[in-house]
């Protein structure tokens, strides 16, 4: 029985181990993480994943880590199922609040609607216990920047069948019975 509950890529951060100066890490996912990654996002298959990191303290007791993350995939093309590579670049920004803290607090007006700014910084998500997972942070953001509808280069879609306005009618379903009662 496979243990759903341990994630893909994982690097585990001790949150009382960070300092307030930012810490490099190096992160690069092995055969077997690769093979779970490339199950977990839906492709054929991941090529190489790596991520530089900064982890450091933010605030009082929050964590922020910051960085880039690369990755090479290969997916199906959606119109000839040939595979298709990808290359994927993104930058990392999340921060880290413990349950509880006031900075996870959302604001939020006296109807009790959140207030959020489309181009203001994310809320800081929350973590329980003394661990934050950096791999995971970093699987998640790669899985958003998959292209959901790869294509090969130069191919296109065939001619489509239209429907005629023939086709588009309904036929009258009292139309078998009118020739039925002529005698």
């Amino acid at each position: 029985m496979k243990d759903d509950s341990r994630p893909a890529f994982s690097y585990p951060v001790k949150v009382g181990h960070i300092s307030a100066n930012a810490v490099t890490v190096r992160l690069s996912a092995n055969e077997s993480e690769r093979q779970a990654l490339a199950q977990l996002w839906d492709v054929r298959e991941v090529l190489s994943l790596s991520a530089d990191l900064q982890i450091a303290r933010w605030k009082r007791d929050g964590v922020k880590i910051k960085g880039d993350v690369t990755a090479r995939i290969v997916q199906s093309c959606v119109v000839t199922l040939e595979p298709v590579e990808a290359d994927i670049q993104e930058p990392i920004e999340a921060i880290f609040v413990p349950e509880g803290s006031r900075l996870a607090r959302q604001a939020s007006n006296d109807g009790g609607e959140m207030i959020l700014s489309p181009d203001g910084p994310d809320i800081p998500d929350t973590f329980s216990g003394d661990t934050i997972d950096a791999g995971v942070v970093v699987s998640e953001h790669v899985a958003l920047a998959i292209e959901p509808y790869p294509r090969k280069p130069g191919v296109t879609f065939g001619a489509r069948i239209e429907s005629t306005a023939a086709d588009d009618e309904k036929p009258n379903p009292f139309a078998a019975l009118k020739d039925w009662k002529k005698d």
